[in-house]
């Protein structure tokens, strides 16, 4: 898949059920075969719930910078299915409004030909023009390697890792935190 086979723009309400329907997928992939827990859930679990999905529809309807703001951006393949996302959402602490968590998800047919970068430069661009955000933040299984390695080369610097974070189906995986400066 090239970068010109896909237009990457905001998620609309009626965007919503292929949305979550690609979620869903996504989530049915997380620690399964060659992919990589990158959701800290067990691969066992339900996937997609209810309380996901609310917080993905509630934090597309409330404006930038309020508290609970969310922007989810789609990448559509020319047949219009969702290849990728990216989402940016406030911090729930008060006082970070200058600062922006990110979330992303890549389809498996899209994997390693350049969406990731693409979705991430839009976010980016976003934060700059629309929000004046300064700093994007993300938290990545740190296990996780072809995410790290992704974020590494768009420019997020690593600056802290908790081990046993998190105790899935018995075994321990730690957290890595990266943050991006979009300012200066």
């Amino acid at each position: 898949m090239e970068e010109s086979k896909v237009e990457v723009s905001l998620i609309a309400e009626n965007d919503f059920v292929q949305f979550f329907s690609y979620l869903s997928e996504q989530l049915a992939e997380n620690g399964r075969g060659a992919n990589p827990l990158f959701q800290p859930q067990s691969p066992d679990s339900d996937g997609l719930t209810k309380e996901m999905e609310l917080r993905f529809t509630s934090g597309m309807t409330v404006d930038f910078p309020q508290s609970g703001w969310r922007r989810v951006w789609g990448a559509f393949d020319k047949h219009g299915v969702i290849m990728g996302h990216i989402d940016l959402r406030g911090h729930p602490e008060a006082h970070t409004q200058h600062r922006a968590l990110l979330g992303m998800g890549v389809h498996r047919d899209a994997r390693r030909m350049g969406l990731g970068q693409q979705l991430i430069k839009t976010a980016k661009q976003w934060a700059i023009d629309e929000a004046e955000i300064e700093w994007i933040d993300l938290w990545v299984l740190s296990e996780n390697l072809p995410a790290i390695s992704l974020y590494e080369a768009t420019g997020f610097i690593k600056n802290g890792e908790l081990e046993d974070m998190f105790r899935i189906d018995g075994h321990s995986y730690a957290f890595t935190r990266m943050s991006l400066h979009l300012c200066g």
